[in-house]
């Protein structure tokens, strides 16, 4: 059993987010992922580079990248997605207290 991945994210706050620092709505917030979303997994975009460009995370500057981290760490929502991601697969679109997020495992 993995104890420790490392994984990337992109973070699209809204009004209703935990700690916001955004002033968009729920619903324009969804939009954004999953434009970004599309984006990434169409190759139009690297995730590293969305990132950069997207994400509310201060994590962005570094392409979203989280380092490593073990369970217990991060919220639930983000936690059960980011272990049931394989190596260098990007998630879906999910949400979690702190709004809308995509994750790429990357080791």
């Amino acid at each position: 059993m993995v104890s420790k991945i490392k994984a990337s994210h992109i973070l699209i706050m809204h009004t209703d987010s935990q700690n916001s620092r955004s002033d968009i709505s729920k619903e324009k917030a969804l939009e954004e992922i999953e434009s970004i979303h599309k984006q990434v997994v169409d190759g139009e975009i690297s995730f590293a580079d969305a990132a950069v460009k997207h994400s509310d995370c201060s994590s962005a500057e570094g392409g979203g990248n989280l380092g490593e981290f073990g369970k217990g760490m991060m919220v639930k929502p983000f936690e059960e997605m980011a272990f049931s991601l394989e190596i260098d697969q990007v998630s879906e679109p999910f949400e979690s207290d702190f709004g809308y997020h995509i994750i790429k495992r990357e080791a």
